[in-house]
């Protein structure tokens, strides 16, 4: 049995919208990894790897291994009926002929199910071979879905070449020809080594995180003086917390020096008011800049993150120039809903690949480059 709650019916509409003008039946493989669909346009020119993690969903269950096979355009039309915000859950019993989707509102008791009819579709699993390429572009998708969609009014291929100097989009049309530059923002980083998608990157990187405990692999001396630093970390504190009662203390006995000695009450209040002084500035002080200190990394944190959004990350081992047809580039723009950036890997003579990663998973488009005149 197949039960799969998504958080906002929205993901799954922009996902269909991508790329139901590509492929027209696919199957839906689920598992307990999550749901993966894998399929080549009809001309072969073009294949779509579509994958949404299992713990990307509210709610996720999968018995076992089945297909669901789906006509794409039937599915849009029924997720129509479902508003972006909705709660969306796929269910399927085991061998099931029908998709059963319910849409549940987040803000009434509104609850609306929808029963799709599966179809058998014979389909060979694709398997997509682990590649390093030899250049990697990141930039926003938005600017992206503008260059081929400008360079598609001129003619009907684009070149795309990496190099030192960037990376060039350039059209040649038979009233005229267009090209685009992006240069390397400043402060990007370069390749320094095997190029793959960011998200097998981070798959690697999480596997070589929790093949091993970290603090279980450190020597026992590491441990010791990571515990010691605790420990002095703790003093400091008790230290810190100390300092302010010897004065409150001292407040207390000059107040009741004060009652007791009426010589010296002017004496002891211009001392007291000048003590309570200090003593405001300096409680006052380490919170305020502890406030500022927080409020100077939010700030910077924000930047940072608005500028790799709008930056242009160009990582290249080495030089690349191919041609692709301008038609299925724009049908991948439109993946622009789904990610803020997109990822442009290139080696000479391998199929290009355009990667969108968003929260509940990725889509990669696969295009075969264009050979002289074809």
């Amino acid at each position: 049995m197949l039960e799969a709650k998504l958080q906002e019916a929205g993901t799954l509409k922009k996902l269909l919208d991508a790329i139901k003008e590509l492929v027209t039946d696919a199957n839906f493989e689920c598992n307990e990894e999550g749901i993966v669909l894998q399929a080549m346009d009809n001309s072969h020119v073009a294949l779509v790897s579509v994958k949404f993690s299992a713990p990307a969903f509210k709610r996720y269950r999968c018995d076992r291994p089945m297909p669901l096979g789906v006509n794409l355009a039937a599915l849009t039309k029924v997720l129509k009926c479902a508003k972006d915000d909705d709660i969306c859950t796929l269910k399927a019993a085991d061998e099931a002929d029908v998709l059963n989707l319910v849409y549940e509102a987040k803000t009434s008791d509104r609850i609306a199910e929808y029963d799709m009819k599966l179809m058998d579709i014979d389909a060979d699993t694709l398997s997509i071979p682990e590649t390093e390429y030899d250049a990697r572009v990141t930039l926003p998708a938005s600017e992206f879905a503008r260059i081929v969609r400008d360079l598609s009014q001129l003619g009907e291929s684009v070149r795309i070449e990496v190099s030192k100097e960037g990376v060039r989009f350039a059209a040649d049309g038979e009233a005229a020809n267009g090209s685009v530059l992006l240069r390397q923002s400043d402060g990007a980083p370069t390749a320094t080594g095997p190029i793959r998608p960011k998200s097998e990157e981070r798959e690697i990187e999480a596997v070589d995180e929790d093949g091993e405990d970290d603090d279980a692999a450190k020597p026992a001396a590491v441990k010791k003086e990571k515990d010691d630093d605790v420990e002095m970390d703790k003093d400091a504190d008790d230290e810190d917390e100390e300092e302010f009662k010897p004065k409150a203390d001292d407040e207390d006995g000059e107040e009741e020096k004060e009652d007791d000695d009426a010589e010296d009450e002017d004496a002891d209040e211009d001392d007291d008011s000048a003590g309570k002084k200090r003593k405001k500035s300096g409680s006052s002080s380490k919170p305020a800049k502890k406030a500022k200190t927080a409020a100077t990394k939010g700030k910077g944190k924000k930047k940072a993150a608005d500028e790799d959004a709008a930056g242009v990350v160009i990582e290249m081992n080495q030089h690349v120039a191919l041609t692709f047809s301008l038609k299925y580039l724009v049908n991948f723009s439109k993946s622009a809903t789904l990610s803020p950036r997109v990822q442009l890997m290139m080696s000479n003579d391998v199929p290009l690949l355009v990667a969108y990663d968003f929260a509940q998973g990725y889509i990669r488009y696969y295009l075969a480059p264009k050979i002289g005149d074809d």
